[in-house]
């Protein structure tokens, strides 16, 4: 070992695992994952067409109504449609309604040209029967329909909303839609809510927009304000149903709970979103940074609690499904005060852009969480990625996290207390002594391809269970602070391929257990945040080049030009030393 740091720079003693299998749960093969639909299943011609003939006029006239066909009944300022046919609204209802009781057969359709309907006790549009009911927003047109702020029974349907639908209901057309409900839901639908075009305008004292079996959006540009949920769907029944699928449009979510909520799966296409959950990430449970890493039974240790905060049962997620999430495409800002993008089975990004603040996750899965393609940057959140498996098969990922950059652990966004450097070394610090958590987790990693960088107050990548490098080129930062490390694994941690560069703490440092291309893994002393590092090879060519932002200490670079057994010179600032690639 050649000593030419005054500040002693040695090769790790890495904290390795020995006789591991290095195959042992390198793929990330579980999960649930979404089957993707498409827009030719999602809509029909009928969702997205538009035009209309000369139809039935209903003139609204304040305080009454006039209308001149059999089909439409008027008692006082309640107008009731009871067949199929296209009927045109316009003019103000101060305090009244539209209700459709059609056949089960009919597919009515409304088209507002010009309207402002209020109703002070009830639901301003009121869909009872039909098989479908397709309200088209006039070209040019503005039109609101509003509840006065309290609702009171009318029949057996519990009609908590300014827009209350029992079956399936279509929104097309180019003109603009304001639905103000202040005393309960802006929209609601209890079977299929399609949008088809226009622009709406929602505020709500609960959720936004709401539906039972799924929220289907093929275009449109959305304002949502919502104490609860900005968009939710839900089925009690039937686990496939309470999907949303998101083909295109501009949406702006402000909610007191979750941005948009799918009970089964949620899928997106294309889209423009701005979505703020929980009053945002300056929210979130705030966890302590004066102990990262903390064991368990420390002061410091995060609570293992699924949503923000314990007492509270709100959640205040960006995007979150109870099923899988996909997202093939869109721009992204998420401001949440819980997890940013979060599935409770898997969650796939196949393209698209997010940029991320949250107090918690930025994307969280229970089972697998894959990266294929697009750009994720996570600028503030508790742990960047945290799932059960994590792929990475391409894409570009940077986020900065206050714990652990990657997190691999089993559990309700358990975080990694448990397994790992955590599971390895007792409470007291030493191995076997009863004081910590035993490592049973089958977490792993899996980085094929892409670009990651990692900015982590914790862990920099934390496996509990198995990491696997294969591809891609990933450079993590860490912290000098506390019980911290670059890697973090309990069983493995191979590298095949790709680039690593990592720096951090060396107090509980780990290196690869495993590789098929050269590694260097070196205590460097105490460096200063933006100390360039350079590794060359004996013959002066330059590899690579990387400025940590944080202090370092430790290390540990891998890529393909680096070859096992041969010398490479590592400078560090201004002091350089050659040493011999393991």
């Amino acid at each position: 070992m050649k000593r030419v740091f005054p500040l002693a720079l040695a090769i790790i003693l890495l904290l390795c695992a020995c006789g591991t299998d290095k195959k042992e749960d390198t793929a990330a093969t579980t999960g649930t994952t979404v089957s993707a639909v498409s827009d030719e299943d999602m809509f029909t011609n009928r969702d997205q067409r538009t035009e209309y003939e000369a139809g039935v006029a209903i003139m609204l006239n304040g305080s009454s109504v006039s209308c001149q066909s059999s089909a439409v009944k008027v008692d006082g300022t309640t107008v009731t449609i009871t067949d199929e046919g296209t009927y045109v609204l316009s003019g103000t209802l101060n305090d009244g309604r539209i209700v459709v009781d059609a056949e089960e057969s009919d597919k009515p359709q409304l088209v507002l040209n010009g309207v402002t309907i209020t109703s002070a006790a009830s639901a301003a549009l009121y869909v009872l029967e039909g098989d479908k009911v397709v309200v088209t927003l006039a070209e040019g047109t503005s039109n609101t329909l509003a509840n006065g702020g309290k609702f009171v029974a009318v029949d057996d349907n519990d009609i908590d909303a300014a827009v209350f639908s029992k079956q399936d209901l279509t929104f097309n057309g180019s003109g603009s839609l304001t639905v103000t409900s202040p005393a309960g839901h802006g929209i609601v639908c209890k079977d299929d809510l399609v949008f088809a075009g226009g622009t709406y305008t929602v505020t709500a004292a609960s959720h936004g927009v709401d539906a039972n079996d799924s929220i289907r959006v093929a275009s449109g540009a959305f304002t949502v304000e919502a104490g609860k949920d900005g968009f939710h769907a839900e089925n009690n029944d039937d686990a496939s149903l309470g999907f949303v699928y998101l083909s295109n449009g501009t949406f702006t979510v402000k909610a007191e709970g979750d941005g948009i909520s799918a009970g089964a799966y949620l899928q997106i296409e294309n889209g423009s979103f701005d979505i703020v959950a929980g009053g945002g990430s300056v929210n979130g449970s705030k966890k302590s940074s004066d102990g990262w890493g903390g064991r368990p039974g420390m002061p410091w240790m995060r609570s293992n609690a699924t949503d923000t905060a314990e007492e509270s049962s709100t959640s205040m997620k960006g995007l979150k499904a109870a099923g899988a999430v996909l997202i093939n495409g869109g721009t992204f800002t998420v401001d949440a005060a819980d997890d940013a993008v979060h599935a409770d089975t898997s969650l796939t990004m196949n393209g698209g852009t997010l940029t991320i603040k949250t107090g918690d996750d930025g994307f969280h899965a229970e089972e697998t969480l894959t990266v294929n393609a697009g750009a994720v940057t996570i600028t503030e959140s508790y742990e960047g990625l945290e799932a059960l498996h994590i792929v990475i098969n391409g894409g570009t990922v940077t986020l900065t996290a206050d714990d652990d950059g990657l997190n691999a652990a089993g559990g309700n966004d358990s975080s990694g207390f448990t397994g790992g450097r955590d599971g390895m070394f007792g409470g007291s610090g030493g191995k076997g002594d009863g004081g910590g958590i035993s490592s049973s987790s089958n977490g792993s990693i899996v980085i094929a391809g892409g670009t990651l960088s990692v900015t982590a107050s914790g862990d920099g990548i934390d496996a509990n269970g198995t990491l696997e490098i294969t591809g891609g080129y990933t450079t993590v930062c860490g912290p000098t602070q506390g019980d911290t490390a670059t890697l973090d694994y309990d069983k493995s941690a191979v590298i095949t391929g790709g680039t690593f560069i990592g720096t951090g703490a060396a107090r509980m440092a780990q290196s690869f257990s495993g590789s098929k291309q050269g590694v260097l893994a070196l205590s460097v002393g105490n460096q200063a945040a933006g100390t360039e590092l350079t590794v060359k090879t004996a013959a002066g060519k330059t590899l690579l080049t990387h400025t940590p932002s944080l202090p370092y200490a430790v290390v540990i670079v891998s890529s393909p030009d680096i070859q096992s057994g041969k010398n490479y010179t590592v400078q560090v600032g201004d002091q350089s030393g050659s040493f011999t690639a393991e």
